[in-house]
């Protein structure tokens, strides 16, 4: 299969939004993580908002020994000469060169002609390509460029010295029957030009991943996402659900990533732990409600064959165990397996009872705690002792190991 590179931006575009802010030492536990987990390139930082961020983004560079490290840079002299200095340790690095193409972003933001933003574009590629083995160019809001003109901006970039082109949906605007025709378009119109071209997706709709997905189908091999789709506003793409994506179907889209799948769960434990925020339950992946089962006819299936309501196994992405959760929904099958695995295995009539009492119980509380069970088990348990007839023929049952726990 074709590769598909893995560009974690979590130190820099997830870094940007509200509270998720990282001491340099942070950054490089996190940075750490994200080599374990085999990211190609760790974008590192964006050196010339601050000193301190210039720091971080060196110390990275220095710690970081396979994955590329990226500093990202304005498509300006001053942004890409810090960019180098702070990429200086990197044995892989890449300036990361962006600058807004829309019509709208140049006219009210940058207020400059679309001339005047390809002129300089190519220049501060040039110059970045002249210092970096590797140069990055971005064009911010992509999805409501010109196409005529995005793609002359990207056949002049790479013609320039970038050997990448991301073509980003910087405000979560498109479909990806869009995306896809966008980077179709690019890439007839650079021809045989030896560049890579990229995804950078944003979540504003809940399309980022799908986005992302639609851009590898129409060719891109570099797909940009952070750990938990940290990021500006809603949120950039998911490296946990695009590569599980990819991974589930492989034989749809034809390509692989270098991830180690049975990290993602640590991973996204990691940042919870450095940012103080937890994902929501129902977070596809690395959710506590992911590989949970309440509903009585999905726990029976999972406990017959795993494969019925689970088309990747927790194992696989280093989570301990899927979880059959035990409330209302809940069938005798999962009450039965669950309480056997707490040790107070129960069978025949001592189950039945147990289980209308759980069903009282669940229909009373949000929430049917291992304490409860345990406790249910125990009286339920109790009473058949209590009415069965005094007689080794009684048909009481056997204690089992745990069971008075």
């Amino acid at each position: 299969m074709d590769t598909v590179r893995i560009f974690d931006t979590s130190l820099r575009d997830g870094e940007q939004s509200p509270g998720f802010s990282m001491t340099p030492e942070e950054k490089l536990r996190l940075a750490a993580q994200l080599e374990e987990l085999g990211v190609d390139v760790i974008e590192a930082g964006f050196p010339i908002a601050s000193d301190g961020d210039l720091a971080a983004v060196r110390a990275v560079s220095r710690q970081t020994r396979r994955a590329q490290v990226a500093a990202l840079a304005r498509a300006a002299q001053a942004d890409v000469d810090a960019a180098l200095r702070a990429l200086e340790p990197a044995l892989h690095p890449r300036v990361h060169v962006f600058l807004a193409t829309s019509d709208l972003h140049l006219e009210y933001k940058l207020r400059i002609s679309r001339g005047e933003a390809l002129e300089r574009i190519c220049r501060m590629v040039r110059y970045a390509r002249e210092h970096a083995p590797e140069v990055e160019f971005s064009a911010e809001d992509a999805s409501r460029s010109d196409p005529e003109y995005l793609a002359e901006v990207m056949v002049a970039a790479a013609d320039a010295g970038a050997t990448i082109l991301n073509l980003p949906d910087t405000v979560g605007y498109t479909t990806p029957e869009e995306y896809a025709a966008m980077f179709h378009h690019v890439r007839e119109r650079l021809g045989a030009r030896d560049v890579a071209l990229s995804a950078h997706c944003h979540n504003d709709l809940g399309l980022a991943v799908a986005n992302s997905l639609a851009a590898v189908a129409a060719g891109a091999r570099q797909v940009e996402c952070t750990i938990n789709g940290i990021g500006e506003r809603a949120g950039n793409a998911s490296l946990e659900e695009f590569v599980v994506a990819l991974a589930v179907r492989g034989e749809r889209f034809g390509v692989r990533s270098n991830i180690q799948l049975d990290k993602i769960y640590s991973s996204s434990r990691l940042l919870s732990e450095i940012t103080g925020v937890s994902v929501p339950p129902n977070k596809a992946v690395v959710g506590a409600n992911a590989f949970a089962h309440e509903a009585g006819i999905h726990q029976d299936g999972i406990l017959k064959n795993p494969l019925t309501y689970e088309i990747i196994s927790p194992e696989t992405l280093g989570i301990p165990a899927r979880k059959l959760v035990i409330g209302k929904h809940s069938g005798r099958n999962a009450l039965r397996a669950r309480l056997e695995e707490l040790g107070c295995g129960l069978s025949g009539e001592t189950l039945q009872a147990a289980y209308r009492e759980v069903m009282e119980l669940a229909d009373r509380s949000k929430n049917v705690s291992d304490r409860d069970l345990v406790g249910i088990a125990i009286r339920a348990r109790r009473a058949a002792t209590a009415t069965a007839p005094h007689s080794s023929s009684s048909g009481s049952e056997p204690a089992t190991a745990g069971s008075a726990a």
